[in-house]
């Protein structure tokens, strides 16, 4: 409590002898300050004011927005790989297509994998700075080796740490890299059809591609092939990463939920990315729609028909594949 408040105050004098100004007004009549508060009983929490939660989020959020990976997932129940990166595009250019392709292209690479009956191109999201890549399953599945090329140019040998075949999603990990630039995940669970979405991959081969589009629907079931047989008549409706699949092979299939996009996909888009509009990963290119005819094609290509596996879906799953879980 402040001086003019203390119980110890004593008026102002009025004699002459007074140091108060005499043109000054006179002061207020005493009164006593407010009484403190009554100390908590034994065995008691005092209750926290509205100033003090006001403290304790304040921390919070520094603590989150610090990225400290401990703090998040100590107050939030959840691993910290499910928060939310900032947005990889600068205030003002948010949705602009060239803005984001420029600031998250280095995030997205062309991988390479040699199969028993041939090769496979497929595309890639560094998640991590050490070289963690996700991929598609189909992309490396069988693989007897794997390289990996950056969007600067360089080219690394890759190993498969995890594989998840059910989510159509695969772990690899680059040799000798450091420093490289991890894509920013979103939240897939925020979307909304109309959405703005960039696609990033290598379709054919031609690395850094970058299509527009929006999001055309939500919760998709799309499925595909778990393993590695192959059939050319083409009567299987999906192609992946330069792969063809056909229904009538007695192959094992699974069915995931996705996203629809009109974003062109083309063979060797498989596992790249799909951004918002902040030039976060929302999801990861898994799919393409042809016709029967078109499928036994090498000319098949994109007719407005895209799916992408949700990244929360990805978030979710990249522990067990980071412990080297195969399925």
């Amino acid at each position: 409590m402040t001086e003019s408040q203390g119980t110890h105050q004593q008026p102002y004098p009025s004699s002459p002898a007074s140091s108060v100004h005499p043109e000054w007004p006179p002061p207020p009549p005493y009164r006593p300050g407010p009484a403190p508060e009554p100390e908590p009983e034994p065995g008691k929490k005092r209750t926290r004011g509205p100033l003090a939660l006001l403290a304790a989020v304040a921390i919070v959020a520094a603590a989150v927005g610090g990225g400290t990976a401990y703090t998040v997932q100590e107050l939030t129940g959840k691993d910290a790989t499910t928060a939310v990166g900032a947005p990889a595009v600068p205030t003002g250019k948010r949705g602009d297509v060239a803005a984001i392709a420029a600031a998250v292209s280095p995030s997205v690479v062309e991988i390479n994998a040699t199969l028993p009956g041939g090769s496979s191109t497929g595309s890639g999201v560094i998640v991590d700075a050490d070289g963690e890549i996700v991929t598609n399953n189909h992309v490396v599945s069988g693989a007897s080796s794997v390289r990996v090329r950056t969007s600067d140019g360089k080219s690394y040998t890759a190993e498969v740490l995890g594989t998840d075949s059910s989510k159509d999603l695969a772990l690899i990990k680059v040799r000798g890299a450091k420093g490289l630039k991890a894509a920013a995940l979103g939240d897939s669970d925020a979307i909304q059809v109309g959405d703005p979405v960039v696609a990033i991959g290598s379709p054919e081969g031609l690395t850094g591609t970058v299509t527009s589009g929006i999001v055309s629907a939500l919760d998709r079931d799309v499925t595909v092939s778990t393993d590695d047989s192959q059939d050319q008549d083409g009567d299987w409706p999906f192609r992946f990463g330069g792969r063809e699949f056909n229904g009538d092979t007695g192959s094992s299939t699974t069915t995931y939920k996705a996203i629809q996009t009109d974003a062109s996909l083309n063979p060797g888009n498989s596992g790249g990315a799909l951004f918002d509009a902040n030039g976060r990963v929302i999801g990861i290119n898994s799919a393409m729609y042809s016709s029967g005819t078109q499928a036994s094609s090498s000319a098949a290509g994109s007719i407005g028909l895209g799916f992408a596996i949700p990244v929360n879906t990805v978030k979710s799953d990249l522990a067990a594949l980071r412990s080297g879980g195969t399925s």
